[in-house]
């Protein structure tokens, strides 16, 4: 939780969960581009708000049982959470919403593709991934692109016929 300031709606990412030895260990991130900060949108602060509660209320009955090690999503005793839990958790998640199967890590993808979709600039995308180029970003997503064409295509078209009159 340290590097989650809801306050400035700001997620600084400084390192990554690893599994060593048996044991969670926090390592630095694969790159220095890896290390950014991320702004979040007003309903994730309002959701990571609330779960912050929860996490405090069972924190507190469990006292000294608590395994605190400084993370945003854990076990009800604070222990990581297991990458296959979290896949069957998120697998029933999706069937329940009647929606496809995809992977865990297909929500990065889901929120690039949503983000270019809604015409926010390919570079800043690009820097919300930690991706080291553009080219990367623009690769990755380019099925977004005949949509916005389209979409630019009929912007250019009210501003040319407004002037027409």
């Amino acid at each position: 939780w340290e590097d989650v300031n809801l306050d400035d709606g700001l997620v600084h990412v400084r390192g990554q969960l690893q599994w060593i030895d048996g044991k969670p260990r926090i390592t630095p991130t694969k790159t220095t581009r890896s290390r950014r900060t991320i702004p979040l949108p007003a309903v994730t602060i309002d959701a990571l708000r609330q779960h912050r509660v929860r996490q405090l209320e069972e924190r507190l009955m469990l006292g000294g049982e608590w395994n605190d090690h400084g993370l945003v999503f854990t076990t009800s005793l604070g222990t990581p959470l297991d990458a296959r839990n979290v896949r069957r958790w998120f697998t029933r998640l999706l069937e329940d919403a009647n929606l496809p199967v995809l992977r865990f890590h297909d929500l990065r993808h889901s929120c690039a593709t949503l983000l270019l979709a809604q015409g926010v600039a390919p570079r800043l995308i690009m820097e919300t991934l930690g991706h080291s180029q553009i080219s990367l970003t623009m690769n990755c997503y380019a099925h977004v692109l005949p949509t916005m064409q389209r979409e630019s295509a009929s912007l250019m078209d009210a501003i040319l016929t407004a002037t027409e009159g």
